[in-house]
């Protein structure tokens, strides 16, 4: 893969960060003025709000974020100090946060890494492994949620298949399937047989007008291959420590929704472990979003997963989860960008001036 950095880094000039992030608070202003919902007596409804369980979800964030810096810097073999990883990972979501779920902060997370001193192969290997470990947690932790929620996973309700164009299980399924597929596939190819996919690449893009994509086929086979090298002979240990926190963070990421909506209504175990169910089957549809960070769709779907235990306080419940879980990472990774560029420079000059 091949990343003209100063190119980049041109482009991420620091006085252009507050831009996105400026035109971002305006929309969601204009989305709150205008939505004939949202009256004064429901904001008003905020005040409601239990105080100790908003600040239980602010500690599960903070809990989740430091799992996956000590996520990163476990899997990239501590090669990464504790800053660097802060780094990595802030930045990471802020890339997620500002890109459709489709797309996601991958390639954003690569090029950082390599700015953090990864080689260029490593960092796809960490990044292709991340992928991989996240979306195994939701092919194995769906059928589980599906099966303790006792068919209550699905909300019934006919206005989500007006709204989205189709049945809700059907989109559920469909982007269950491309994950299990995706998950499946890079697997195979950077566990078991590298070179065979890099063959089947080529292969495919010799015929007819995949021709035209042969070239980025020969590099992401490379990429598979070295990715692959950078595991190979990793114990039992590393794997283990990698999937409990890779569980560990996206439990977390789902609790703050648990913390949230008991700050406005009492749920009982049972309740709490639906709720934690819904989520997951809403988070996989939401993975097919072309929305920035979601937006729209997960606004969407709330109310319909979980204003059955909200009533009233379904909508600022929603914004709240919205304020807490996405917008702090546009702040934060407008703060924190133009310090790591800054950061970058002076890295850039230094290794310059050795030279």
């Amino acid at each position: 893969m091949s990343i003209d950095s100063d190119k980049v880094l041109k482009t991420l000039n620091p006085r252009k960060v507050w831009v996105p992030l400026l035109l971002g608070i305006g929309i969601v202003v204009a989305m709150i003025l205008t939505d004939d919902e949202l009256t004064v007596d429901k904001l008003l409804l905020i005040s409601h709000a239990g105080g100790g369980a908003l600040l239980l979800s602010l500690l599960i964030i903070f809990c989740r974020d430091a799992g996956y810096v000590y996520r990163i810097r476990l899997l990239t073999g501590k090669q990464l100090s504790w800053l660097s990883s802060v780094y990595v990972i802030v930045l990471w979501e802020f890339a997620s946060a500002v890109t459709p779920s489709v797309v996601g902060g991958t390639a954003v997370a690569i090029f950082i890494l390599y700015k953090e001193g990864i080689k260029m192969g490593q960092a796809v290997a960490y990044a292709m492994v991340s992928a991989i470990l996240d979306n195994m947690f939701f092919v194995v932790a769906a059928p589980i949620a599906i099966l303790l929620s006792k068919g209550q996973a699905f909300p019934a309700i006919e206005a989500i298949d007006i709204e989205l164009g189709g049945s809700l299980e059907a989109l559920f399924y469909i982007s269950y399937g491309l994950i299990a597929l995706y998950t499946f596939v890079m697997g195979f190819a950077l566990f078991v047989k590298p070179r065979a996919f890099k063959w089947i690449l080529i292969k495919l893009t010799s015929f007819g007008f995949l021709r035209r994509w042969r070239h980025g086929a020969i590099n992401r086979g490379n990429e598979i291959v070295l990715a692959s090298r950078q595991f190979k002979g990793k114990n039992f240990k590393y794997w283990l420590s990698l999937s409990v926190a890779t569980a560990f963070v996206w439990v977390a990421r789902y609790f703050t929704l648990n913390a949230v909506m008991s700050s406005f209504t009492d749920l009982n175990f049972d309740q709490h472990m639906l709720v934690f169910g819904r989520q997951i089957v809403m988070w996989i549809t939401m993975l097919i979003s072309p929305t920035p960070g979601s937006t729209g769709v997960a606004d969407l779907l709330f109310p319909q997963f979980f204003g059955i235990f909200l009533a009233e306080y379904t909508l600022i419940a929603g914004m709240l989860w919205r304020m807490v879980t996405y917008y702090p990472y546009l702040i934060l990774g407008a703060l924190v960008l133009p310090r790591w560029l800054q950061r970058v420079f002076v890295k850039r000059k230094k290794v310059r001036k050795e030279m």
